[in-house]
């Protein structure tokens, strides 16, 4: 139940701490199809990992939006 502690910590941010969190993740996320490209990626599950918590963060933002 990772996600769901993940998801409870974002709930509890605020929008600007959620753009800086949806930038570093972006940032991560390039660095980890770099590595996948010149094939030094050990762990190639972490690229939908990190997928997974872009769409998360998104979500919770337009959440904030609506509300």
């Amino acid at each position: 139940m990772k996600s769901s502690k993940f998801l409870e910590e974002l709930k509890g941010k605020s929008v600007e701490e959620l753009n800086q969190e949806l930038v570093s993740a972006k940032k991560e996320l390039f660095n980890l199809r770099f590595q996948n490209a010149t094939n030094q990626l050990d762990n190639t599950a972490r690229i939908k990992d990190v997928r997974r918590n872009i769409a998360r963060i998104q979500t919770v933002i337009t959440e904030k939006a609506r509300a």
